[in-house]
């Protein structure tokens, strides 16, 4: 019976691709069709017509968005299964046709893809039914393309699924720094869910143009392996399609969404913090994102924090934006401050930041100055105000990362910097 479609997802090796269909010759007997998904810039000219395998279909990504485009694919999908193999997958030697089944109690199987020393659990066989009603992200709300498949079984840890090593083995693949973080990243999918209630901790998120980013920064709060209490969002009154992309996670529970006239991110903010019912809040902004492990390593820290620290903070992981990509820049260590002279020469920015909400609701939240019109450094005015009336804490954990991107806005200039510390002093 042919009831298997198996799907190629970004491969971005022709060799690689030729591999993987001469691995599918072995269930050759279940296979109803292939579909190869690939972006524009992957040309398969002449691959498909040499390959041990028929009724193949190529597929050329919408938008270069492979999970939009494998949602609609998926929808016309009739046979009972879909098999997914990734970027360099080819199957198993060891697998043979008739054992590619699920039970009826059974929504998928999974398997694990090594990468040197670490196994990343990624959906393998999945029920075609089961599947059209589990959307996989979009390329806007993952961080890099790679966490596709691994993502999508992140909320699905309750379900009936069979797990069996070694169904899959990898073709040479990069081993560059950037494809290393990203396997380290995407291994924290797979944590165990958990759920402290103290102390508490909330997001809070001021959106302003980044309808490219925003929804990267939501989701990665809602694939955590602890959720927050709260997510808290703010649009400052965006001209773009942030707003709209930004509705479709509003539940009025967990994640919580408002608008306003566009007045800076420090207006914005505080205008959250009425909102906020937790004991620490955590300040993302709409163009970074959040480890998998973010909540649960910071709830940890909190819990042993001293009444007399109003901020803790860490590390930050650096990522340049590319076209379609993200490139791993290195991180950035933090460093222990001891009083206003410290803060003043940190080599900003001081991150991750995460306040005590009842010293920052102390101090009136975040001070809104007139330099550039209060659209620059309110990360540095309310650091400055705290430190005068409470410690800061640094331990060296890395959870948070930073997009660097031409839309940030970041310290554009030393004189602008230079005039701004004049103000504070």
């Amino acid at each position: 019976m042919k009831d298997i479609t198996a799907i190629l997802i970004l491969y971005s090796d022709v060799a690689a691709i030729h591999k993987a269909l001469v691995s599918l010759k072995r269930i050759e007997s279940r296979l109803h069709s292939v579909m190869v998904l690939h972006e524009q810039n992957v040309s398969l000219a002449g691959i498909l017509d040499f390959t041990p395998i028929k009724q193949i279909q190529s597929i050329i990504c919408k938008e270069n968005d492979s999970g939009k485009t494998l949602n609609d694919v998926i929808q016309k999908i009739t046979n009972p299964y879909v098999l997914f193999l990734h970027d360099t997958d080819y199957l198993s030697p060891a697998i043979q046709a008739d054992s590619l089944h699920l039970s009826q109690s059974e929504s998928f199987l999974t398997t694990g893809c090594r990468y040197q020393n670490r196994v990343i659990h990624r959906p393998f066989l999945v029920s075609a039914p089961f599947l059209k009603n589990q959307q996989f992200l979009l390329n806007t709300q993952l961080p890099f393309k790679e966490a596709l498949l691994p993502a999508w079984l992140n909320d699905k840890s309750s379900l009936k699924r069979r797990y069996e090593e070694g169904l899959v083995l990898q073709s040479r693949r990069s081993n560059s720094t950037s494809t290393l973080e990203k396997q380290k990243f995407i291994e924290k999918y797979q944590l165990n869910k958990i759920q402290t209630a103290s102390p508490s901790l909330s997001v809070i998120l001021s959106n302003y143009n980044m309808e490219n980013h925003a929804e990267t920064a939501v989701v990665s709060c809602l694939l955590q392996n602890e959720l927050p209490e709260q997510i808290l969002i703010m649009d400052d009154g965006s001209t773009d399609n942030s707003y709209h992309r930004l509705k479709r996670w509003h539940d009025r529970q967990l994640v919580k969404l408002f608008e306003k006239k566009n007045e800076g991110k420090a207006v914005a903010l505080n205008h959250l913090l009425p909102h906020v019912t937790s004991d620490f809040i955590l300040e993302l902004d709409a163009d970074d994102w959040l480890d998998p492990d973010a909540v649960s390593s910071i709830k940890k820290r909190l819990a042993t924090l001293s009444e007399n620290v109003s901020v803790l903070y860490g590390n930050l992981r650096k990522w340049k934006q590319l076209t379609g990509d993200v490139l791993f820049k290195g991180t950035a260590k933090g460093r222990h401050i001891h009083g206003r002279a410290d803060l003043l020469s940190y080599r900003f920015p001081l991150g991750p930041r995460i306040y005590r909400t009842s010293a920052l609701k102390r101090i009136g939240g975040f001070p809104v100055i007139t330099f550039k019109e209060g659209k620059l450094y309110e990360d540095v005015s309310v650091l400055n105000q705290l430190i005068q009336s409470a410690r800061f804490q640094y331990h060296d954990f890395t959870i948070y990362n930073v997009r660097e991107h031409k839309e940030s806005i970041t310290r554009t200039s030393r004189s602008d910097w230079n005039e701004f510390l004049r103000l504070l002093k």
